[in-house]
């Protein structure tokens, strides 16, 4: 194998693209595939169009995945013409999609035994954290698989942490999206309850800024709720399945989340009431509908 690695890209939305772009930029040869048109800047760039995920995997020293859900990664690591399929011995796969730490003990599994390494390495930050190269990325895997890939994610985030063993960097994620959902709930009570007796919530906001209530979510999510702009961001539909993985994980764990399912149901009537693309951050219209009141 090459002293540099030939990489391989697989799912290139709105967080995949310009974190495949960072690495082409610092030099590295890419072969690239996508369900949708792969984005023009990245071909004129220097990435190489592959017609499946296996044609990217036998292209590649170490393939990379940004994909939107657990299923999504299964049928594109082991489905027809899937990464399984064309890995080649001694390669490394890392995922950076946010899915299932149960499932990704299996994908795990099934890759090294393929003669391939795997590491789990979901990030957070966001289109605008993909863009500016400033993510947060959480591994799970071996020393060694991690060693190979460090150098490649400091060229996409700023906090990298190996985290442990396999499964660990999705575990990880699900624990910040349990965070981050409860804090945009409190955020979004806190300027209803405001608003609704009376106050400016701009000036609320402003206020708690100064105080032991002040978090990065009060400042860019309640920014949002009250200027309401709703555009993603992190889209509600995906926070969902985040969700979702986090109390499926719970009750196989025999752990209770009910804030976390508090949160989930909020963000389902928002889903139910057409906001599942709109930006996290309208949350808020939950509370809104309830409380006969809108805050901005």
């Amino acid at each position: 194998m090459s002293t540099t690695p030939t990489l391989g890209w697989i799912g290139l939305g709105i967080m995949g693209a310009p974190m495949c772009g960072h690495l082409i930029a610092a030099g590295h040869a890419m072969t690239v595939h996508t369900r949708s048109k792969v984005p023009e800047a990245l071909t004129t760039a220097g990435a190489r169009t592959a017609p499946s995920a296996e044609a990217v995997a036998a292209a590649s020293d170490i393939v990379f995945l940004m994909l939107p859900d657990t299923p999504d990664v299964e049928r594109v690591l082991f489905g027809e013409h899937g990464v399984a399929a064309g890995l080649k011995p001694g390669s490394l796969v890392v995922d950076m999609s946010s899915i299932s730490p149960m499932a990704t003990k299996d994908y795990v599994a099934r890759i090294q035994a393929l003669g391939s390494d795997y590491l789990d390495a979901p990030v957070s930050g966001g289109e605008v954290g993909a863009k500016a190269a400033s993510l947060t990325i959480m591994v799970g895997g071996s020393e060694a698989a991690f060693a190979r890939a460090e150098p490649l994610l400091k060229l996409m985030g700023k906090n990298i942490t190996h985290v442990g063993g396999s499964g660990d960097g999705q575990t990880t994620k699900v624990a910040n999206q349990i965070i981050v959902a409860l804090n945009i709930a409190a955020v979004a009570e806190a300027l209803v309850f405001a608003a609704k007796a009376g106050a400016d919530p701009a000036k609320v906001r402003q206020a708690l800024m100064g105080g032991f209530a002040s978090s990065r979510i009060l400042e860019v999510h309640g920014e949002r709720m009250i200027k309401r702009t709703f555009n993603p961001g992190f889209r509600i539909g995906l926070h969902q399945k985040d969700l979702n993985l986090a109390l499926q994980g719970a009750k196989a764990l025999g752990v209770a989340l009910p804030g976390t399912a508090n949160a989930a149901q909020l963000m389902q009537v928002c889903a139910a009431n057409g906001l599942a693309e709109a930006d996290h951050s309208a949350l808020v219209k939950a509370l809104e509908l309830m409380a006969a009141h809108e805050i901005g």
